[in-house]
């Protein structure tokens, strides 16, 4: 073959080669750095994508999230978002996720926009991130009325409240509970009823409530009924309804979350089940908005940064929205 030939087949081949994946950096971004979310849409249910309702549930959208600038947005663990759109999200390494929910003119989930990502610190002043899985193991989230932002931790069972994200946190009351290893404390939800500096906590593996304050300590609130599954997250809904967030998982039915929303008194107001064929993965967190007459929902799934047990997985980091319009 002439040299030229040789040449051009070459520059062929590597026109039709796909490109080197992105180098991603392997730890947390700087504190607080910026990040562009890359958003991808998703129905509500790939084998009927027209489909749009579920009892008194409407989807409002749902997308795949993704950055090509850090490594880092993943294992979303639990979310709040304000009436405003601004979402406070907590990956259970601990890094913590805040943006802004981009909406499109018919009002469904289209973004996020304005995020940044930081990695909280320990009492100490270091990076959880650098204590280890024991450390880092990051499950709920709840910013309070009195400013305080506070985080629940299982494994080594602890909460913390941070003043400032970026800066060194404080110990805050935790429950005096039996703690079950790596299903404790996963569900947290203001309490304003209770005062601007209160906060229920709920525990995975018992269903447990518990009512804390940063300026007092924590009691008994109940239990909850786990049917079977495990308390992954909780919100406060208006009218002292509250809205809980369930999961179980075999191999035959793949991920099966359910999330209840109760009266004041504990009784069973409306339920919505996700499971497939519906887009459905390791949904963790839930928030809930007032909309109206009714409350938007959104859940995020912690992908377990696309592994299990050291093997890779095709979990993904989502992000859904239902609407619930009580009839």
């Amino acid at each position: 073959m002439r040299p030229w030939a040789a040449l051009a087949g070459a520059l062929l081949l590597a026109a039709c080669l796909p490109e080197p994946a992105p180098r991603l950096p392997a730890a947390p971004v700087p504190m607080g750095a910026a990040i562009i979310v890359d958003a991808q849409p998703v129905p509500m249910d790939a084998s009927a994508p027209q489909r749009v309702e579920v009892g008194n549930f409407r989807y409002a959208g749902g997308l795949v999230l993704t950055s090509q600038q850090t490594s880092r947005l993943h294992g979303f663990s639990d979310l709040k978002v304000s009436p405003d759109g601004r979402l406070l999200a907590i990956g259970d390494q601990s890094d913590l996720l805040e943006a802004r929910i981009v909406l499109d003119d018919q009002g469904r989930l289209a973004g996020l926009a304005d995020a940044r990502l930081t990695a909280l610190k320990e009492v100490t002043g270091v990076d959880l991130y650098a204590g280890g899985q024991e450390e880092y193991d990051s499950e709920g989230i709840v910013r309070l009325p009195s400013g305080d932002t506070v985080v629940s931790f299982e494994q080594h069972d602890r909460v913390l409240a941070y003043r400032d994200v970026a800066g060194v946190p404080r110990a805050a009351p935790m429950p005096a509970a039996r703690y079950t290893h790596n299903k404790g404390m996963e569900a947290l939800a203001a309490a304003p009823e209770a005062g601007p500096d209160a906060y229920r906590v709920g525990l995975e593996a018992s269903g447990e409530l518990f009512l804390c304050r940063l300026s007092a300590d924590c009691r008994p609130d109940g239990r909850v009924d786990l049917e079977g599954s495990e308390l992954v997250a909780m919100d406060r809904l208006p009218g002292g309804r509250r809205a809980y967030l369930f999961r179980s998982f075999s191999a035959l039915r793949g991920n099966v979350i359910v999330l209840r929303i109760v009266d004041a008194s504990g009784a069973t107001v409306d339920r919505l089940q996700i499971a497939r064929p519906m887009t459905v993965d390791n949904l963790e967190g839930v928030a809930a908005v007032p909309r109206g007459r009714g409350v938007r929902f959104y859940l995020i799934a912690d992908d377990n940064f696309g592994t299990y047990d050291g093997k890779p997985t095709d979990q993904k980091t989502l992000l859904l929205a239902f609407d619930w319009q009580p009839k």
